[in-house]
């Protein structure tokens, strides 16, 4: 492996002008391609195998061209003070906005509240419903604005009116924090290079590989199905691990250029050595990604794929461009230890060597491994409790901010109907095989009348065949809460009865049902998802590591941390820590594909540390030096480039956090403060702390596994054994 590269960087090097070009026709190709592609539509979101699911195919089959997947909006009014809904001059501003919003070209039907009885009981709510022939991302700006013009002539005569539904549904922004994320990341690379040049490398070559892997995914949009959360996570990850990938072999580069090397073996031999550690810590975060995909969610799938080609690219970036770049720089890109005038912090000649904060804080943690293990234990344990809370879900529009029209539409509708009508549950009676539809829809729906937290079921509505009926159930509960979710398998357990007497299947659909569809086979596929992505990167450690220890206490950490970084997630989301600060404006369950989600990602970043500071302490442990002094050597050449890849991936996630999509902002944070607590509490303290009091055992491996596993040589002990180095000047790089 260290061999392979170490020739790709030399080649790399010299052929730097050839390099160079390749990638940049990539990007051109790319961009060309995502501007020329059509417009990708609402990714179609589906749950295989569920009975929500099911029951929404079943729909789409019975009841042909009813749009079924069309975008919905519910115009809600509230009367003024002392006034009510079928007043007169009331019920005419209705009856009007009904006629102007009938008008449009995209609208399947709009009902009419005092024909549908869609007036609360007291009379100060009703709500108009309409039906598009297309989504919410697919709709007309033509036609929301439309639907907005019709609200706001009836505002005019006095009434209260919102807007909810999926019409208004439009395409999530990030916000400037994104820029000052990257901007963090700029002035991190600068204090830690000193030069201009230097930092800049980095970020160039991440941000070709971002652009090429996010323009790859807008030109495949269409075609692929994806929404505009993928390529917003492929651009989050793909930023932070580019960045941080260019960094370590910019780093190693510096430090072999210090060893007095020329230029061009100073380039090959950092890809040959640095460049290793880069392929395996890509490859655990491309195991991580593309191992969503067993969660059998075609959208979490499609998510992590894309952004596993993502990292892919920014580790191709890394061993090829990043040596070219080199090329071009020459001399502008000094030695280790050398700062241009730049930061003004030149080393003399004559000056000793002072031990960096590296070596003094490792050389703590030698000293001191119990405390520093049981602090850091605690302390991670302790941000882990909010985590026995968790409560999850998917958002609707109460998780919405207050300021929205939406959220303000779904508040009328609980005051005016009930919590539970902005969850309305679709009940769907498959009648083909029995022998009396009619009689076998009659008792469904006597049923589910009968069941606790039911306040209205809707009699049946059979389709042109008679042979499939939806029934409506309006529960008593909020749609995210217990009560409804037991409602759900309460009206699943009926079925099953009303199955093995007449032989018609019962199932339960509508979003809220979607929803505990979702979080039930999300909790379900966790532990297989963890067994398979843990298991593939512990071989792949032990591989690299060749110990066993060390690969455990790997995986370990990494529990610790993600527990930690979900305890936080719990805190600020759902219990409203800090929600002000990190402009979360409404509280609520916990995304339900986050768990898994940051287990994912979380695992494949923790190991990227893991092999780049531990590389460093095996590469000293097997020129010579002892376990405990190993470990400071590993801190004195890795620690400064961990600490700087941590803060600038935290900068790239934390900026994701002004996104306006709740997920997008939740991953965004949750992602920053695990990177936080892995790389600063389980790697910087723990890891040391461990190894120290493991000593030699930490790096033990069965005699008959050492011969049977390859040599990936990560050290790069071929290359120097190659050159003729001795030993003395070996274990000084």
């Amino acid at each position: 492996m260290a061999t392979f590269l170490y020739k790709l960087g030399r080649l790399s090097f010299r052929r730097r002008h050839f390099v160079a070009l390749i990638w940049v026709a990539l990007l051109t190709l790319a961009g060309v391609g995502a501007a020329s592609a059509p417009a990708a539509g609402n990714s179609s979101f589906s749950i295989p195998g569920t009975e929500a699911q099911k029951a929404f195919d079943l729909l789409e089959q019975r009841f042909p061209g009813t749009s079924a997947d069309g975008a919905t909006a519910r115009v809600v009014f509230k009367a003024p003070s002392g006034e009510k809904m079928t007043d007169p001059g009331n019920k005419a501003t209705v009856q009007e906005t009904v006629k102007e919003l009938s008008d449009g070209s995209e609208v399947v039907r709009v009902t009419d509240p005092y024909r549908a009885k869609a007036v609360s009981k007291d009379g100060t709510i009703a709500y108009a419903q309409v039906s598009y022939k297309v989504s919410g991302m697919e709709l007309d700006d033509a036609a929301k604005d439309a639907l907005k013009d019709s609200a706001q002539d009836a505002r005019e005569t006095g009434l209260t009116v919102e807007i909810g539904g999926d019409a208004l549904q439009a395409v999530p922004h990030t916000g400037s924090s994104e820029i000052i994320g990257i901007a963090v990341a700029a002035v991190v690379l600068v204090i830690t290079f000193g030069s201009l040049v230097a930092a800049g490398l980095p970020l160039l070559t991440a941000l070709i590989g971002v652009g090429i892997g996010v323009s790859a995914i807008t030109g495949l949009a269409s075609a692929l199905d994806l929404g505009s959360t993928t390529s917003t996570l492929a651009m989050m990850i793909g930023l932070a691990v580019g960045i941080d990938y260019a960094l370590f072999i910019v780093s190693r580069y510096r430090a072999e250029l210090a060893e007095g090397r020329e230029r061009e073996e100073a380039a090959g031999r950092a890809a040959g050595t640095a460049g290793s550690a880069v392929v395996f810590a890509g490859l655990t975060v491309v195991i991580a990604l593309v191992g969503l995909s067993v969660v059998n969610i075609p959208m979490l799938t499609k998510m992590g794929i894309a952004a596993a080609g993502t990292v892919a690219i920014a580790v191709l970036i890394a061993l090829t461009m990043v040596p070219a770049l080199l090329g071009y720089a020459g001399r502008k890109v000094k030695p280790m230890g050398e700062k241009g005038k730049l930061l003004g912090r030149a080393k003399k000649q004559d000056q000793p060597a002072k031990p960096n904060l590296g070596t003094r804080w490792a050389s703590f943690v030698v000293r001191r491994p119990v405390a520093v293990l049981l602090l850091g234990v605690i302390g991670l344990g302790a941000a882990a409790v909010p985590a026995t809370s968790l409560e999850l879900g998917l958002p609707d529009d109460g998780s919405q901010p207050t300021s929205t029209t939406q959220r303000r539409a779904y508040d009328l509708l609980s005051e005016g109907f009930g919590p539970g009508f902005n969850g309305p549950l679709m009940v769907v009676v498959d009648a083909k095989d029995s022998d009396d539809p009619k009689a076998v829809f009659a008792e469904t729906g006597d049923a589910i009348k009968g069941l606790k937290d039911v306040v209205t079921v809707t009699p049946a509505q059979p389709n042109k065949a008679g042979d499939t009926a939806t029934i409506t159930v309006i529960p008593g509960s909020k749609p995210s809460s217990v009560t409804t979710e037991n409602l759900v398998h309460g009206i699943r357990d009926a079925g099953v009865g009303i199955k093995a007497d007449t032989d018609a299947n019962v199932l339960v659909t509508g979003s809220t049902a979607m929803n505990i569809d979702v979080s039930e086979k999300l909790n379900d596929a966790l532990v297989p998802y963890l067994v398979l992505v843990v298991g593939l990167a512990f071989l792949l450690l032990i591989v690299v590591f060749r110990s066993i220890l060390v690969p455990l206490k790997a995986a370990l950490g990494f529990l610790l941390s993600v527990m930690a970084a979900l305890g936080a997630v719990v805190a600020v989301f759902q219990w409203g820590w800090l929600s002000g600060l990190m402009g979360v404006e409404q509280t609520g369950p916990v995304m339900s594909m986050m768990p898994i989600f940051m287990v994912g990602v979380v695992f494949g970043l923790a190991m990227d540390y893991e092999v780049f500071l531990v590389t460093r302490m095996r590469e000293a442990y097997v020129h010579g030096e002892k376990p405990a002094q190993a470990v400071v050597t590993g801190f004195r050449h890795g620690a400064r480039v961990v600490t700087a890849a941590a803060v600038i991936m935290m900068a790239v996630f934390a900026g994701f956090i002004g996104s306006s999509e709740s997920m997008v902002k939740m991953i965004g944070f949750g992602l920053a403060i695990a990177v936080f607590f892995d790389a600063f509490v389980v790697r910087m303290a723990i890891v040391p702390a461990v190894l120290a009091l493991l000593g030699r055992k930490a790096w033990w491996l069965p005699k008959w596994l050492d011969r049977a596993l390859p040599n990936v040589d990560v050290e790069g002990e071929g290359l120097r054994t190659a050159s003729g180095e001795d030993d003395r000047e070996l274990a000084r790089v």
